[in-house]
């Protein structure tokens, strides 16, 4: 069918508006979302009005899902937010000009494109709702892109977006947030749960009047695109404060966040906090140990490395960079990358 694509995908956009189109619908369902499923993205959005029942089937989680592994085709996509410098520093400046707009864009990742060849752009509907001038991207998965406007230590709004389809669903207001439990300091994360095929978003709030910092629990909360709705996590997460607006790392149907306790004599240890999107459990896992030569912890971030974890962070001598070479596994931490500065230890 492959060898075929091209025809197909010209056939089908030509007889959109004609009497042969009607014939599409005679096909046995499996033969119709085989033939969709290889076709670009543009034609699939051009389908997307032939009739209801396409609609749906395209618009399915699955066919979706299915789609993207297709079209990828063990290549990797780079998504980018692209923006001028006025707009950027928006939030800190309190103003915006209206004329002011986002671009995102997608680039090829892959060996055979050493050009950096760009795949697709999408012009940013959202532009001038954000309470802080500005969308953050939480993360992405399956085509979806998760978009919060933090302002300070907290997010107002929170939105689901799907360029392709020109989609997108705005989140009701969380149950925690600032209006409701005064000051808090959050951190959110979106993955993807294979078990009920559902995307999710999660918080992490840390109130400030729950006591000092890193000395008890967040409250945690998950939205639940299939439901519609935020609930309450039951489970009671480990003691510690997830770092705000620091970008997670979904892995192996789990979220992973950086988060410091606090011990004894005022100090702190960080660990890497993991939420499991299916069974909405807890664990930890501990952070590499670092030496007198390491210094102390400084702007931490944590990141995918394949199906396992990367550790970026500043100490006050140098910048490293950390692999957990098998998942799970704290032994296995093994620095890759160090960086020595002298502006470091100022």
């Amino acid at each position: 069918m492959s060898d075929n694509l091209a025809e197909l995908s010209k056939s089908l956009a030509e007889d959109l508006h004609t009497e042969s189109m009607w014939d599409w619908e005679l096909l046995p369902p499996e033969i119709l979302i085989q033939s969709l499923s290889h076709l670009p993205i543009k034609t699939l959005i051009t389908c997307t009005s032939v009739s209801k029942t396409w609609k749906s089937l395209i618009q399915n989680p699955t066919f979706i899902s299915n789609h993207l592994h297709l079209s990828n085709n063990n290549n990797h996509l780079l998504l980018f937010r692209l923006c001028s410098e006025e707009l950027l520093k928006a939030p800190r400046n309190f103003e915006i000009d209206e004329d002011e707009t986002e671009l995102y864009k997608l680039y090829w990742d892959n060996n055979n494109n050493e050009d950096f060849h760009e795949h697709t752009s999408f012009d940013f509907p959202f532009h001038g709702e954000s309470t802080s001038r500005v969308f953050n991207v939480i993360g992405t998965y399956n085509g979806l892109v998760c978009l919060a406007d933090f302002f300070l230590t907290h997010a107002f709004n929170f939105i689901l977006w799907n360029p392709c389809l020109r989609k997108f669903v705005k989140l009701p207001p969380p149950n925690v947030s600032f209006k409701t439990h005064g000051l808090c300091h959050e951190s959110t994360g979106f993955g993807f749960d294979a078990q009920t095929n559902d995307y999710k978003v999660v918080r992490f709030v840390t109130l400030q009047n729950a006591g000092e910092i890193g000395e008890s629990p967040p409250e945690v909360e998950v939205y639940s695109l299939a439901i519609g709705e935020w609930r309450m996590v039951t489970a009671l997460a480990p003691i510690g404060e997830v770092l705000g607006r620091v970008r997670q790392a979904f892995i192996n149907g789990a979220l992973h966040w950086i988060a410091l306790k606090k011990v004894i004599d005022n100090k702190f240890i960080g660990s890497v906090m993991v939420f499991h999107l299916g069974d909405e459990v807890f664990r930890e896992m501990e952070l590499p140990k670092l030496s007198d030569e390491d210094g102390y912890w400084r702007q931490p971030a944590i990141s995918a490395y394949g199906n396992s974890l990367a550790l970026f962070h500043r100490t006050d001598r140098a910048l490293n960079i950390w692999v957990m070479k098998e998942y799970d596994d704290a032994s296995s931490w093994t620095k890759i990358f160090n960086y020595a500065d002298p502006v470091f230890g100022i």
